[in-house]
């Protein structure tokens, strides 16, 4: 009896075992049911169940290349050479006596306004045993006193300056162009002037006078600018410019921003992207250029939209993702 008992126990606690391995394994196939694995989270639940990302696009599985864009304009491109200048008065005159002597009265200083005729100095021409009443000098011009290199009690000549008078109310800017652009500068050329002491201040102007010669020495062609309208009051004669001179122009043409251009072995190439997001390389034709934009002569048309930004990962026929 009691062998039998035991047989018993035994086969009770095996089924027990075998009830519970099997409620175990049937939770865990259930539970994976649930929350299939991907890698190394699950999937989320309402999405793809096979775990796959959609192709971005949709476009049979390729990758869109993000790429910003820009439409060809029609547009006035220029060339410019910058020079260095000087902000010059229009009028600038030295003003001399008549006669020799001393110095005995200055009137003016420096800075101070005079008109034509009027009296800036007195000379005593009068020697050792000679008497003579003093003598005015008269300013020839209107303007402003720009230097008065002498004092009272110099001996000055028919040949020394007692002043030096500008005109400011007109100023000029005075630059030399070097002679591989000196066939370009002519009367009326266009330019931009800025000037370090109004830094981004951009300040138009045009050629007024153009030399006749060369300096055979520094092999530059001088040249005079005006500014355009009424000359700016801050601007004073003898500040340090410098000048963008526009050498040539091409008006109504198409442009492009100069990044947008490949060059591939010896070719030019943009790529272009039309109303399905699709990249197309096209070999384009070059003219004129300058610091930002290039003219196109062949290959494209305004209004054609080109890949100004992501370019060098395009090949022909990629799928392109616009932003901003």
């Amino acid at each position: 009896m009691k062998k039998k008992g035991s047989v018993i126990i035994t086969a009770v606690i095996v089924i027990l075992i075998l009830i519970i391995a099997g409620f175990a394994a049937r939770t865990y196939i259930q539970r994976n049911q649930l929350f299939p694995a991907t890698g190394s989270a699950a999937a989320p639940q309402g999405g793809q169940g096979s775990g796959q990302r959609p192709a971005a696009g949709g476009q049979g599985g390729r990758s869109a290349t993000a790429v910003r864009v820009t439409p060809v304009e029609i547009d006035t491109i220029e060339n410019s050479v910058l020079l260095n200048g000087d902000v010059l008065a229009v009028n600038q005159v030295s003003i001399y006596p008549t006669v020799a002597g001393k110095v005995t009265e200055i009137l003016y200083q420096v800075g101070d306004r005079v008109s034509a005729g009027t009296v800036v100095a007195m000379i005593d021409p009068s020697r050792p045993g000679q008497v003579y009443s003093e003598n005015p000098v008269a300013s020839t011009i209107g303007g402003t006193i720009l230097s008065a290199p002498v004092r009272v009690g110099d001996t000055v000549s028919t040949q020394t300056a007692i002043y030096v008078v500008g005109d400011l109310s007109s100023l000029i800017v005075e630059t030399f162009v070097p002679e591989r652009f000196s066939g370009a500068a002519r009367r009326g050329l266009s330019a931009q002037i800025t000037l370090e002491a109004f830094p981004g201040e951009i300040f138009a102007a045009s050629v007024e006078e153009v030399s006749p010669v060369l300096d055979p020495a520094s092999r530059t062609l001088r040249i005079r600018l005006r500014f355009s309208g009424r000359t700016d009051p801050r601007i004073k004669a003898g500040m340090y410019a410098t000048v963008s001179l526009v050498t040539s122009t091409r008006r109504d043409v198409p442009v492009i921003p100069r990044g947008t251009v490949i060059n591939t072995y010896g070719s030019w190439i943009v790529f272009t992207v039309d109303e399905k997001n699709i990249a197309s390389r096209q070999e384009i034709s070059l003219g004129m250029e300058n610091e930002r934009f290039i003219e196109v002569t062949e290959g494209l048309e305004a209004g054609d939209i080109v890949v100004s930004q992501g370019q060098n990962f395009l090949s022909d026929g990629d799928l392109v993702r616009i932003v901003e």
